[in-house]
């Protein structure tokens, strides 16, 4: 018997990343704030839907130092150029296969998930909450709890997959398991992902 039922995924850098090598060292200096293990407020905000697109634009080009110009053709190429990771796809088309329920929980704002739910993996999800449309963000509890009530999930049948530790001890603390993704080597993370729940 399966321990778990459930399988809950992150959306960025974990099923969704950029390639690096595509990119300019002065786009991956743009957004180095999202590597630190904390967003910087405004964009917290911007994925909760508190602010606007516009409002988000005017706080990126205070804390960049760069005009509008700028700003805002960066945001846009930063959208467009997500791509699907591959490891992660295989794995959720096997887990689906295999007949887990699979959910999205993520952060992420309007204009982003606009862009990423007509990609073809996000058709292998069973259902979503996105902070931008809840105005709530992980690690706040509330955003967890709203995805046990909406699709009745048993906190002990659930395993969170985030590359972001506090998000996974947030999950930790309603009773799910987390499992902390290596976006650095996700071929790693599957693989390990894959021999839990697919043996």
């Amino acid at each position: 018997m399966k321990r778990f039922k459930n399988i809950v995924f992150d959306l960025g850098g974990v099923v969704f990343s950029r390639d690096p090598r595509k990119f300019e060292p002065e786009f991956i200096e743009f957004f180095s704030y999202v590597y630190l293990p904390k967003m910087p407020e405004f964009w917290e905000e911007y994925d909760r839907g508190a602010v606007s697109y516009d409002e988000m634009i005017e706080a990126l080009m205070a804390y960049n130092k760069c005009d509008r110009e700028l700003a805002d053709k960066n945001v846009q190429r930063s959208i467009v150029t997500q791509e699907e990771v591959l490891s992660t796809k295989s794995l959720i088309q096997s887990l689906k296969a295999a007949g887990y329920r699979l959910y999205v929980l993520s952060n992420m704002s309007k204009e982003f998930i606009d862009f990423l739910r007509h990609k073809e993996v996000y058709s292998l999800f069973d259902g979503e909450v996105v902070s931008c449309e809840e105005l709530c963000v992980k690690p706040e509890q509330e955003i967890y709890h709203r995805l046990e009530i909406r699709y009745e999930l048993n906190p002990s049948e659930t395993l969170f997959v985030d590359d972001r530790e506090a998000n996974i001890v947030a999950a930790s603390e309603r009773g799910w398991e987390g499992y902390l993704f290596d976006h650095h080597n996700p071929e790693h993370s599957c693989q390990e992902l894959g021999e839990m729940l697919l043996k």
